[in-house]
């Protein structure tokens, strides 16, 4: 094996061995140095960065999963929201059909009593009035009978030449020949000869 030596004067020139022989080979020192320098900057790199790094890779992790898993919660709850909107929605529509079925069948009631009110009103008004026409028929009757006998007892009173105001045989009188008139017993007799 061969060794290496390093001169501590330059006695092959300014650079020396290493700056001649191998100028890629960086010089042990350099080497030595870079080394150190490395280790301390892997070692807190590794100590200190990546570990931060891995706890706010975990956290933004955690905080997407999370917000994943409260998004689909949400999610979960505003179906359920929705679900029970439209079952409610569901019940305010069939429980409106119901309300407008009972509001036509009272609607229909009502109009049919107020017509069988008002029939019944009609047929009460009717026969108050048949009475009432029946009632003044019966008065102008009385009055008619009472007035065409005293116009015919004067109307006979001068044909005779006697006074007939004798109510009692006039009442009679006049009695008998309303219901000859009523019945058709009386027959139209000519008066002044035959012709």
């Amino acid at each position: 094996m061969h060794m290496l030596t390093i001169p501590a004067s330059g006695g092959e020139g300014e650079g020396g061995f290493w700056a001649t022989a191998a100028p890629i080979i960086p010089h042990p020192i350099e080497f030595l140095f870079s080394l150190v320098v490395f280790a301390g900057l892997f070692w807190v790199v590794a100590k200190k960065v990546v570990p931060r790094l891995e706890q706010i890779y975990a956290e933004r992790t955690a905080a997407i999963e999370g917000g994943m898993a409260r998004a689909e919660q949400a999610q979960a709850e505003a179906k359920a929201a929705l679900d029970s909107y439209n079952a409610q929605l569901q019940d305010a529509r069939g429980e409106a059909n119901r309300i407008r079925e009972d509001a036509r069948a009272q609607g229909a009631q009502i109009v049919a009593e107020m017509r069988t009110q008002a029939q019944a009103e009609a047929s009460r008004i009717v026969e108050a009035a048949q009475r009432q026409i029946e009632a003044e028929r019966q008065s102008a009757v009385t009055s008619l009978r009472g007035e065409v006998g005293r116009l015919s007892t004067d109307l006979a009173s001068r044909i005779v030449g006697e006074s007939l105001q004798d109510e009692v045989r006039q009442k009679g009188i006049v009695e008998r020949f309303l219901a000859e008139l009523e019945s058709g017993d009386i027959k139209p007799e000519r008066v002044g000869g035959d012709v």
